[in-house]
């Protein structure tokens, strides 16, 4: 007696079934990477506004944009090489700040700073246009733009042999150590990549850069973290 054939469709569904489930659990691992990512910007954040030294308020006063990159890794004696992943955010024009854009740092070394360690890096941007206008691209800070290491200080009294007039200036903090630092001929892109998978693929750094409208719980968090500065 001849078995019955089981229907065509059969597995053609259960394959589309595994397939839908594999794309899902990938977004999933996806979103949770790149909230990760935000998350650990606002304990950089947390850690800079508790710090016994921070960046002086009257240049966050100025201050137009910032990037944030937890945990980028520094190589090298003397000369090196860094790389990291992060988010730039730009202020609104009502004083409020844009969702963030998600951008991956590389380039040069520190210069002082022996063997392989994670450095927490703040770039501050006295101007947003220098970020909005790289829209899909990239820049090299102090090829590009000009940079300094960032006055160190709460209070104004702490800058008041820096004239403020690089358009960046950049902190950093590794094993409890903050202070201002050089960052030169390092390089600055926009991540599309991870842009795409936690906003969307068709939306451009320029359009995240013009809105703050996200509810996301993690850009929230991040939104006051940077308020608390």
């Amino acid at each position: 007696m001849m078995k019955k054939m089981k229907p065509l469709f059969v597995p053609m569904l259960m394959s589309m079934l595994l397939l839908i489930t594999a794309t899902l659990n990938t977004q999933a691992q996806t979103a949770t990477k790149e909230n990760d990512k935000i998350q650990s910007a606002v304990k950089v954040l947390h850690a800079f506004s508790t710090s016994g030294e921070s960046i002086p308020q009257e240049l966050l006063k100025e201050t137009e944009g910032i990037v944030i990159i937890p945990g980028m890794i520094n190589a090298g004696f003397a000369v090196g090489g860094k790389r990291g992943k992060g988010v730039a955010m730009v202020k609104l024009a009502d004083g409020s700040w844009s969702n963030p854009v998600f951008v991956t740092l590389t380039g040069g070394s520190f210069g002082f700073q022996i063997g392989v360690q994670s450095v927490d890096l703040v770039l501050v941007f006295r101007h947003k246009g220098v970020l909005t206008e790289v829209k899909n691209g990239d820049f090299t800070i102090g090829g590009d733009i000009s940079a300094a290491a960032g006055p160190v200080g709460r209070s104004s009294t702490a800058s008041t042999d820096h004239k403020l007039e690089a358009e960046v200036y950049s902190y950093s903090r590794s094993r409890g150590l903050f202070a201002g630092i050089s960052v030169n001929g390092t390089n600055l892109a926009i991540d599309k990549t991870a842009n795409a998978k936690f906003y969307g693929s068709d939306i451009t750094s320029q359009q995240i850069f013009e809105t703050g409208k996200s509810t996301k719980p993690a850009v929230v968090t991040l939104k006051e973290a940077l308020k608390g500065l």
